[in-house]
């Protein structure tokens, strides 16, 4: 399977795809289309940066809401 660790990241974050593609700034249909080959190691990398960055936002979210 392509780009399997870009895949499993999604998952283990639960990020979901139009979430990156948001992040990306590009459509949704486009990171699917894009996952379908083994993308290259920077653009990998910068997917999982990016997948980093929306489940630390999402977790900071979280934490404010029990909060209040």
């Amino acid at each position: 399977m392509a780009n399997k660790i870009i895949r499993e990241e999604l998952k283990a974050r639960s990020v979901r795809h139009w979430e990156l593609a948001h992040e990306l700034s590009i459509s949704e249909q486009t990171l699917v289309r894009w996952l379908r080959f083994e993308m290259s190691d920077d653009r990998q990398l910068d997917m999982l940066m990016k997948i980093e960055e929306i489940a630390k936002r999402k977790e900071r979210s979280l934490e404010t809401e029990r909060k209040e």
